[in-house]
Protein backbone atom coordinates (compact mmCIF):
# COMPACT_ATOMS: atom_id res chain seq x y z
CA UNK A 1 0.00 0.00 0.00
CA UNK A 2 1.70 3.18 -1.59
CA UNK A 3 1.60 6.07 1.33
CA UNK A 4 3.13 9.43 0.71
CA UNK A 5 4.49 10.69 4.23
CA UNK A 6 5.73 13.99 5.52
CA UNK A 7 7.09 14.15 8.78
CA UNK A 8 7.89 17.43 11.20
CA UNK A 9 11.64 17.28 12.01
CA UNK A 10 12.59 17.62 15.69
CA UNK A 11 14.14 21.30 14.83
CA UNK A 12 10.43 21.81 13.52
CA UNK A 13 9.02 20.51 16.47
CA UNK A 14 11.44 22.68 18.55
CA UNK A 15 9.78 26.19 16.97
CA UNK A 16 6.42 25.03 17.56
CA UNK A 17 4.90 28.37 19.38
CA UNK A 18 1.78 29.11 20.48
CA UNK A 19 0.55 29.97 17.35
CA UNK A 20 0.45 26.09 16.74
CA UNK A 21 -1.09 23.18 18.81
CA UNK A 22 0.98 20.55 19.12
CA UNK A 23 1.89 18.21 16.62
CA UNK A 24 -0.81 16.74 14.59
CA UNK A 25 -0.88 14.14 11.69
CA UNK A 26 -3.24 14.39 8.96
CA UNK A 27 -4.30 11.14 6.37
CA UNK A 28 -5.68 12.60 3.36
CA UNK A 29 -7.35 9.68 1.68
CA UNK A 30 -8.63 10.38 -1.89
CA UNK A 31 -9.07 7.92 -5.48
CA UNK A 32 -7.22 9.47 -7.78
CA UNK A 33 -4.16 7.65 -9.36
CA UNK A 34 -0.59 8.63 -8.44
CA UNK A 35 -0.54 9.94 -11.90
CA UNK A 36 -3.64 11.98 -11.51
CA UNK A 37 -3.31 15.72 -10.96
CA UNK A 38 -5.49 15.63 -7.89
CA UNK A 39 -2.48 13.42 -6.12
CA UNK A 40 -0.18 15.79 -7.02
CA UNK A 41 -2.54 18.61 -5.66
CA UNK A 42 -2.05 16.41 -2.59
CA UNK A 43 1.16 16.60 -2.49
CA UNK A 44 1.60 20.43 -3.12
CA UNK A 45 -1.07 20.69 -0.20
CA UNK A 46 0.78 18.30 1.97
CA UNK A 47 4.18 19.73 1.31
CA UNK A 48 2.97 23.62 1.88
CA UNK A 49 0.91 22.72 4.75
CA UNK A 50 4.43 20.69 6.57
CA UNK A 51 5.95 24.11 5.72
CA UNK A 52 3.85 26.83 6.74
CA UNK A 53 2.58 25.02 10.34
CA UNK A 54 6.70 24.85 11.28
CA UNK A 55 6.69 21.04 10.57
CA UNK A 56 3.38 21.00 13.34
CA UNK A 57 1.09 19.38 11.19
CA UNK A 58 2.07 16.39 8.86
CA UNK A 59 0.31 15.32 6.37
CA UNK A 60 0.13 11.80 5.43
CA UNK A 61 -1.64 10.62 1.49
CA UNK A 62 -3.21 7.57 0.80
CA UNK A 63 -3.88 7.98 -2.73
CA UNK A 64 -5.86 5.40 -5.33
CA UNK A 65 -8.64 4.33 -2.77
CA UNK A 66 -5.80 2.59 -1.00
CA UNK A 67 -8.02 2.86 2.79
CA UNK A 68 -11.24 1.69 0.79
CA UNK A 69 -13.68 2.61 -1.62
CA UNK A 70 -14.70 6.45 -1.66
CA UNK A 71 -17.76 5.94 -0.22
CA UNK A 72 -16.10 4.14 2.78
CA UNK A 73 -13.44 6.95 2.69
CA UNK A 74 -16.13 9.35 3.44
CA UNK A 75 -17.71 7.39 5.80
CA UNK A 76 -14.58 7.26 7.82
CA UNK A 77 -13.95 10.81 7.12
CA UNK A 78 -17.14 11.16 9.11
CA UNK A 79 -16.11 9.01 12.27
CA UNK A 80 -12.94 10.57 12.65
CA UNK A 81 -10.87 7.59 11.60
CA UNK A 82 -9.59 9.13 8.53
CA UNK A 83 -9.03 13.15 9.07
CA UNK A 84 -9.09 14.18 5.45
CA UNK A 85 -10.98 13.07 2.00
CA UNK A 86 -11.35 14.39 -1.51
CA UNK A 87 -14.83 13.10 -2.40
CA UNK A 88 -17.05 14.49 -5.09
CA UNK A 89 -20.41 15.79 -5.10
CA UNK A 90 -21.92 12.49 -6.04
CA UNK A 91 -20.25 10.79 -2.51
CA UNK A 92 -21.44 14.11 -0.06
CA UNK A 93 -24.90 14.27 -1.20
CA UNK A 94 -25.27 11.01 0.41
CA UNK A 95 -25.04 13.03 3.59
CA UNK A 96 -26.45 16.74 2.13
CA UNK A 97 -28.62 16.89 -0.50
CA UNK A 98 -27.42 20.11 -1.82
CA UNK A 99 -24.55 18.46 -2.94
CA UNK A 100 -26.95 16.78 -5.35
CA UNK A 101 -27.77 19.85 -7.65
CA UNK A 102 -24.50 19.98 -9.01
CA UNK A 103 -24.45 17.13 -10.88
CA UNK A 104 -27.60 18.33 -12.49
CA UNK A 105 -27.43 17.56 -16.52
CA UNK A 106 -25.39 20.43 -18.78
CA UNK A 107 -25.50 22.67 -15.77
CA UNK A 108 -22.38 24.41 -16.47
CA UNK A 109 -21.55 26.09 -19.56
CA UNK A 110 -17.59 25.86 -18.81
CA UNK A 111 -15.02 25.15 -16.42
CA UNK A 112 -15.14 28.95 -15.49
CA UNK A 113 -18.73 29.28 -14.77
CA UNK A 114 -18.84 26.21 -12.89
CA UNK A 115 -15.50 27.24 -10.84
CA UNK A 116 -17.30 30.77 -10.47
CA UNK A 117 -20.73 29.55 -8.99
CA UNK A 118 -19.09 27.14 -7.22
CA UNK A 119 -16.84 29.01 -4.85
CA UNK A 120 -18.69 31.65 -4.86
CA UNK A 121 -23.04 31.12 -4.16
CA UNK A 122 -23.04 27.27 -3.85
CA UNK A 123 -19.81 27.18 -1.16
CA UNK A 124 -21.17 30.06 0.83
CA UNK A 125 -24.89 27.99 0.85
CA UNK A 126 -23.89 24.27 1.12
CA UNK A 127 -20.91 23.94 2.74
CA UNK A 128 -21.72 25.28 6.26
CA UNK A 129 -24.20 22.39 5.99
CA UNK A 130 -21.81 19.94 5.94
CA UNK A 131 -20.65 20.50 9.57
CA UNK A 132 -23.97 18.88 10.48
CA UNK A 133 -22.35 15.87 9.31
CA UNK A 134 -19.21 16.10 11.16
CA UNK A 135 -17.51 17.37 8.05
CA UNK A 136 -15.61 21.15 7.37
CA UNK A 137 -15.72 22.12 3.53
CA UNK A 138 -12.13 23.58 3.15
CA UNK A 139 -12.38 23.89 -0.72
CA UNK A 140 -13.64 22.96 -4.20
CA UNK A 141 -10.99 20.58 -5.98
CA UNK A 142 -11.05 19.57 -9.77
CA UNK A 143 -12.65 15.93 -11.70
CA UNK A 144 -14.15 17.62 -14.71
CA UNK A 145 -16.88 17.21 -17.31
CA UNK A 146 -17.72 13.39 -18.36
CA UNK A 147 -17.65 11.77 -21.43
CA UNK A 148 -19.14 8.83 -22.98
CA UNK A 149 -16.80 5.89 -24.01
CA UNK A 150 -18.04 2.91 -26.17
CA UNK A 151 -16.76 0.02 -28.45
CA UNK A 152 -20.11 -0.02 -30.65
CA UNK A 153 -20.18 3.24 -32.54
CA UNK A 154 -19.45 6.47 -32.67
CA UNK A 155 -21.67 8.97 -30.69
CA UNK A 156 -22.83 11.96 -32.98
CA UNK A 157 -26.41 12.87 -31.99
CA UNK A 158 -28.56 11.32 -29.13
CA UNK A 159 -29.65 8.68 -31.05
CA UNK A 160 -26.37 6.98 -31.08
CA UNK A 161 -26.30 6.62 -27.16
CA UNK A 162 -30.02 4.63 -27.55
CA UNK A 163 -29.77 1.18 -26.65
CA UNK A 164 -26.26 1.36 -25.36
CA UNK A 165 -25.24 -0.44 -22.17
CA UNK A 166 -23.05 1.74 -20.14
CA UNK A 167 -21.08 1.36 -16.77
CA UNK A 168 -21.79 4.43 -14.40
CA UNK A 169 -21.14 4.96 -10.56
CA UNK A 170 -23.76 4.68 -8.57
CA UNK A 171 -25.02 8.12 -8.82
CA UNK A 172 -28.56 9.20 -9.46
CA UNK A 173 -27.68 12.21 -11.91
CA UNK A 174 -25.14 10.05 -14.35
CA UNK A 175 -27.65 7.30 -14.65
CA UNK A 176 -30.68 9.87 -14.61
CA UNK A 177 -28.59 11.84 -17.68
CA UNK A 178 -27.65 8.55 -19.86
CA UNK A 179 -31.08 7.12 -19.34
CA UNK A 180 -32.28 10.43 -20.38
CA UNK A 181 -30.65 9.81 -23.93
CA UNK A 182 -31.96 6.10 -23.95
CA UNK A 183 -28.89 4.15 -22.39
CA UNK A 184 -29.13 1.31 -20.52
CA UNK A 185 -27.32 1.25 -17.22
CA UNK A 186 -26.01 -0.76 -14.84
CA UNK A 187 -23.32 -0.05 -11.74
CA UNK A 188 -20.06 -1.22 -12.00
CA UNK A 189 -17.10 -0.79 -9.16
CA UNK A 190 -14.62 0.89 -10.56
CA UNK A 191 -11.80 -1.61 -10.20
CA UNK A 192 -13.82 -4.13 -11.83
CA UNK A 193 -14.39 -1.79 -14.74
CA UNK A 194 -11.63 -2.62 -16.91
CA UNK A 195 -12.49 -6.53 -17.00
CA UNK A 196 -16.54 -5.79 -17.88
CA UNK A 197 -15.66 -3.87 -20.41
CA UNK A 198 -12.76 -6.26 -21.94
CA UNK A 199 -15.45 -9.20 -21.26
CA UNK A 200 -18.38 -7.03 -22.64
CA UNK A 201 -20.48 -7.02 -19.82
CA UNK A 202 -20.89 -3.23 -20.89
CA UNK A 203 -20.64 -1.48 -24.11
CA UNK A 204 -19.31 1.51 -22.74
CA UNK A 205 -18.89 3.98 -19.87
CA UNK A 206 -17.99 7.72 -18.83
CA UNK A 207 -16.09 9.96 -17.34
CA UNK A 208 -13.82 13.01 -17.05
CA UNK A 209 -10.86 12.94 -19.45
CA UNK A 210 -8.04 12.64 -17.36
CA UNK A 211 -9.54 9.46 -15.76
CA UNK A 212 -9.82 7.60 -19.24
CA UNK A 213 -6.22 8.20 -20.32
CA UNK A 214 -4.91 7.86 -16.97
CA UNK A 215 -6.47 4.56 -16.08
CA UNK A 216 -6.04 3.47 -20.13
CA UNK A 217 -9.56 2.62 -21.08
CA UNK A 218 -8.64 3.18 -24.28
CA UNK A 219 -7.39 -0.26 -24.38
CA UNK A 220 -10.99 -1.06 -23.92
CA UNK A 221 -12.63 1.38 -25.95
CA UNK A 222 -12.48 2.53 -29.35
CA UNK A 223 -14.99 5.68 -29.23
CA UNK A 224 -14.92 8.65 -26.94
CA UNK A 225 -17.92 11.29 -27.28
CA UNK A 226 -17.25 14.63 -25.58
CA UNK A 227 -21.07 14.90 -24.20
CA UNK A 228 -19.77 17.13 -21.33
CA UNK A 229 -22.97 15.75 -19.69
CA UNK A 230 -22.04 16.14 -16.18
CA UNK A 231 -19.57 18.20 -14.28
CA UNK A 232 -18.41 17.66 -11.11
CA UNK A 233 -15.21 17.90 -9.30
CA UNK A 234 -13.21 17.00 -5.59
CA UNK A 235 -14.65 18.52 -2.55
CA UNK A 236 -11.59 18.90 0.30
CA UNK A 237 -13.52 17.94 3.59
CA UNK A 238 -11.88 17.08 6.84
CA UNK A 239 -13.28 15.84 10.21
CA UNK A 240 -15.10 18.72 12.15
CA UNK A 241 -13.82 17.22 15.71
CA UNK A 242 -10.01 17.91 14.18
CA UNK A 243 -10.42 20.98 12.43
CA UNK A 244 -11.61 22.93 15.64
CA UNK A 245 -8.85 21.40 17.15
CA UNK A 246 -6.60 23.22 15.90
CA UNK A 247 -5.60 26.79 16.28
CA UNK A 248 -7.32 29.37 14.08
CA UNK A 249 -3.49 30.05 12.19
CA UNK A 250 -3.68 26.30 11.47
CA UNK A 251 -7.06 26.46 10.45
CA UNK A 252 -6.48 29.32 7.76
CA UNK A 253 -3.51 27.62 6.51
CA UNK A 254 -5.07 24.94 5.76
CA UNK A 255 -7.71 26.66 4.24
CA UNK A 256 -5.65 28.73 2.16
CA UNK A 257 -3.40 25.78 1.03
CA UNK A 258 -6.17 23.82 0.22
CA UNK A 259 -7.68 26.60 -2.42
CA UNK A 260 -4.43 26.91 -3.81
CA UNK A 261 -3.96 22.83 -4.38
CA UNK A 262 -7.22 23.16 -5.92
CA UNK A 263 -6.63 25.67 -7.79
CA UNK A 264 -3.69 24.04 -9.23
CA UNK A 265 -5.36 21.05 -9.76
CA UNK A 266 -8.46 22.81 -11.65
CA UNK A 267 -5.51 24.57 -13.86
CA UNK A 268 -3.77 21.20 -14.58
CA UNK A 269 -6.94 19.41 -15.58
CA UNK A 270 -7.44 22.27 -18.56
CA UNK A 271 -4.14 22.82 -19.36
CA UNK A 272 -3.72 18.51 -20.01
CA UNK A 273 -7.14 17.57 -21.36
CA UNK A 274 -6.37 18.80 -25.07
CA UNK A 275 -2.76 16.66 -25.29
CA UNK A 276 -4.84 13.90 -23.72
CA UNK A 277 -7.08 13.61 -26.35
CA UNK A 278 -4.67 13.98 -28.69
CA UNK A 279 -2.44 10.69 -27.27
CA UNK A 280 -5.72 8.98 -27.46
CA UNK A 281 -6.29 9.67 -31.03
CA UNK A 282 -2.89 8.81 -31.60
CA UNK A 283 -3.34 5.57 -29.77
CA UNK A 284 -6.41 4.40 -32.15
CA UNK A 285 -9.08 6.52 -30.18
CA UNK A 286 -11.53 7.97 -32.05
CA UNK A 287 -13.12 10.97 -30.74
CA UNK A 288 -16.48 13.00 -31.63
CA UNK A 289 -17.45 16.14 -30.41
CA UNK A 290 -21.10 16.05 -30.91
CA UNK A 291 -23.23 19.77 -30.87
CA UNK A 292 -24.31 19.54 -27.44
CA UNK A 293 -27.79 21.38 -27.66
CA UNK A 294 -29.44 18.41 -28.87
CA UNK A 295 -28.40 16.18 -26.07
CA UNK A 296 -29.22 18.91 -23.28
CA UNK A 297 -32.89 19.31 -25.25
CA UNK A 298 -33.00 15.68 -23.37
CA UNK A 299 -32.63 16.24 -19.93
CA UNK A 300 -36.17 17.42 -18.95
CA UNK A 301 -36.77 14.27 -17.28
CA UNK A 302 -33.37 13.64 -15.86
CA UNK A 303 -33.64 17.50 -13.99
CA UNK A 304 -36.69 16.18 -12.57
CA UNK A 305 -35.14 13.66 -11.26
CA UNK A 306 -32.51 14.98 -9.80
CA UNK A 307 -34.91 17.94 -8.43
CA UNK A 308 -36.74 14.85 -6.85
CA UNK A 309 -33.24 12.94 -5.47
CA UNK A 310 -32.03 16.60 -4.30
CA UNK A 311 -35.31 18.21 -2.93
CA UNK A 312 -37.19 20.79 -4.78
CA UNK A 313 -36.12 23.63 -2.46
CA UNK A 314 -32.59 23.01 -2.98
CA UNK A 315 -32.82 22.94 -6.77
CA UNK A 316 -35.05 26.20 -6.41
CA UNK A 317 -31.54 27.34 -4.81
CA UNK A 318 -29.19 26.00 -6.84
CA UNK A 319 -30.74 27.10 -10.23
CA UNK A 320 -31.04 30.24 -9.35
CA UNK A 321 -26.84 30.52 -8.99
CA UNK A 322 -27.17 29.91 -12.44
CA UNK A 323 -28.91 32.63 -14.28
Amino acid sequence: MLRTTLLATAACVAFATSAFAQDVTLRLAHFAAETHPGHLAAVQFAENVSERTNGTIAVELYPANALGSPPEQLEQTILGSIEMNLPTQGGLDKYEKAFGTVMTPFAFSSYENAHEILDGPFMAWAGPKLEDQGLVMLSNWEYGFRNITNSVRPIETPDDVTGLKLRTPPELQIVAALEGLGAATTQIAFPELPNALNQGVVDGQENPIGVIYHYKLNDFQEHLALTRHVYNSMVHVINKEVFDGLTPEQQTILREESKAAGDMMRAAVIAQEEKELEELAAKGMKITRPDLSSFAAKMGPARERVADYSGADNMKMFLSFLD
